[in-house]
């Protein structure tokens, strides 16, 4: 997926990024809080495939039955507050966060899970973090993106969405959102984005009296 020069030159009032595959590796603390988690519930691992950057709550009501989602939730966030073993931040990610004048996290994991990673992965926390406690519907809805917004008092359309997995992005084209993708848990080929790169580290961010630019 090219960089194209339409999103290089233009100038975004705030940048939303996403968390986990995108600023940060939890990959193998989900992995085996979530292989845990199968394991005691009597669901086939098979049945999470392809749920990257949902709400924990949306995948549970996909494979139990409604009675037994309220404890299964507190289960899986458990499991998840005790690991954060090898929670690291992704090649550019500190830098991004940085440079950009105006930024928030918008992430699918609770509030309390989202404070111990941006913890244990050294991230500079901003000001706005949306999480799945802040929001009636999560990702792919636009509501989490769009509550961003808000708080940063931006409008819709003059942000950059930075996000690693077809959720999110779907998320931010029905916020009305320009989008850059990064191959955290995806390929890019399989990511519908205004632009992507592998990681951060491929991009500059610079802020400015006219906003934030993004440029390769």
């Amino acid at each position: 997926m090219p960089f194209p020069p339409a999103l290089k030159d233009r100038f975004f009032d705030a940048v939303l990024f996403d968390m986990d595959g995108t600023l940060i590796d939890s990959t193998p603390a989900v992995a085996r809080s979530w292989a845990t988690w199968a394991v005691e519930h009597d669901v086939a691992p098979r049945a999470l495939v392809n749920s990257h950057g949902r709400p924990a709550v949306e995948i549970i009501a996909d494979v139990l039955p409604a009675g037994r989602v309220p404890a299964a939730l507190d289960r899986i966030v458990a499991l998840e507050l005790a690991d954060t073993d090898g929670v690291v931040p992704l090649p550019g990610a500190v830098e991004a966060l940085r440079a950009c004048s105006r930024a928030a996290i918008v992430t699918s994991c609770t509030r309390a899970l989202a404070r111990a990673r941006i913890a244990a992965a050294g991230l500079p926390a901003p000001a706005v973090v949306v999480t799945a406690d802040d929001v009636t519907a999560g990702k792919p809805d636009p509501e989490p993106f769009l509550l961003a917004a808000e708080h940063l008092q931006v409008a819709a359309a003059r942000c950059l969405v930075v996000e690693d997995a077809p959720a999110g992005l779907a998320a931010a084209h029905a916020a009305g959102m320009a989008t850059l993708a990064v191959a955290g848990t995806h390929a890019l080929a399989d990511l519908d984005a205004d632009a992507g790169v592998p990681d951060l580290s491929h991009v500059r961010f610079a802020s400015g009296p006219t906003g934030i630019r993004v440029a390769a």
